[in-house]
Formats: C-alpha cells, structure tokens, sequence
C-alpha cells in the first residue's frame, strides 16, 4: 500500500532532519531564521522529487510558515494552478533574500503572467516584493529560451529606474536582472553595455555601484 503523503508527514520528516549549525549559517548570510531548519537544498530538492507535483500540498506547506517547508512548495506546486492571487500572498509573504530567489528559480519563472508580475512588482516598495521582479528577470533571462529580445528590452527602463534603490538586497537584485539579460545574447549586451555605462556615471551610489560591477561581467562576455 502506497503512504499517504501528508502535510503532517512531510512536516515530520524536517523536523527530523534540522540542522541547528546551518540555522547559523543562514543568519550570516542575511536570512531570518525564526522559522528555519537548517535543512540543505540536495535535501530538499531529494524530497521534492519524492512528492512529485502536489498543488494542494505546496499550498499547506506555504501556509505553514516554515521556511524549508515553503521552498518545497516552490518545488512541488504547479506553474498551471497557481493562480495571480496565489502568487501575490506567496510574494507577500517574503521575508528574505533566499526564499525569494528560491520561488522565482523554481515556480515564478514558469508562470504565464511572470512578465506581468515583473512589471507590477518593481513598482511595490516592499524590499522583497520589489528583489521578486528583478531576481525573475534575471531566471527568466538563463531559463526562458522563448522570450524575445524586446521582451528583454522593456525591463532595461525599470533596472534604469529602480536603480536608485539603496537596499542592499534591491540592488543586488537590479544588478542580477542587468548582468544576465547582456549575458543572453550579443545584441542584449550591447544594450545592457549600454546602460550599464549610463549607470556607472550617475548621481546615485548605487546605480554606480550597479553599473560598474554589471559592466565588468560584460566586457568580459563581449571580448
């Protein structure tokens, strides 16, 4: 007889495998810990493919506030169910640089409202709701092989814009979104070359900061 995957079991088996040591490697690296565990990404991603897609659960699993439960819920929810009221409390609901990342590499990216939300997002002040739309401009530039140029090319104006952001983990975001759109192609590049110089002269420290680290990445990849 096949166990029954339940909400309950999947919360036992972290609790069984939290690591305390870890929890304090989180705290260095700017990640609240008040609902972590410690547990390891192989991990997780192991018992991500034990419970295959289960929309259901990733939902339960989110709501419980742990944050390794949720980043399997970014791994076992499906793109095709969830829906922009779903992602907007998920969104809502990021405390940290980590689970943020987490959510856009393995579920935002595949949404078919993702280019909607990224345009949405940048415009909302809150810190992680904001790093959302820049982190998924930068998964969808390495993941979504569909995407056009120009589809590219009208995020260019919002990392310009929000560029300005002093937030360490809005900025780092900006800066990921810059970096791997002028990684996708040539004429991309050029264009995110472009700005990156722009940027590098601005009034702001962090547009500086922005575009002289975005422009060392891709002076490389344009040699």
């Amino acid at each position: 007889m096949t166990r029954q995957i339940t909400l309950a079991s999947v919360l036992d088996f972290l609790e069984k495998h939290s690591n305390p040591a870890n929890v304090q490697g989180m705290e260095r690296f700017g990640i609240k810990t008040n609902h972590a565990l410690g547990i390891d990404m192989p991990m997780l991603r192991l018992k991500a493919r034990e419970l295959r897609k289960n929309h259901e659960l990733a939902l339960q699993l989110w709501d419980s506030g742990i944050h390794e439960a949720r980043i399997l819920a970014s791994l076992c929810a499906e793109p095709e169910k969830l829906t922009e009221a779903q992602a907007e409390k998920w969104v809502a609901d990021f405390d940290n640089w980590g689970i943020c990342d987490q959510v856009c590499l393995n579920l935002f990216d595949r949404l078919p409202f993702a280019g909607k939300k990224i345009l949405e997002w940048a415009k909302r002040d809150e810190e992680y709701v904001r790093r959302a739309a820049f982190a998924l401009i930068a998964v969808l530039a390495v993941h979504d092989k569909e995407m056009s140029d120009s589809d590219f090319e009208k995020f260019l104006p919002l990392i310009e814009k929000y560029s300005t952001d002093e937030r360490n983990f809005v900025r780092k975001a900006v800066n990921w979104a810059l970096r791997q759109t002028g990684k996708r192609n040539d004429r991309l590049c050029r264009a995110s070359m472009a700005l990156a110089k722009k940027l590098k002269a601005a009034d702001s420290s962090s547009a500086r900061w922005i575009g002289s680290d975005a422009l060392r990445e891709l002076e490389k990849r344009a040699k």
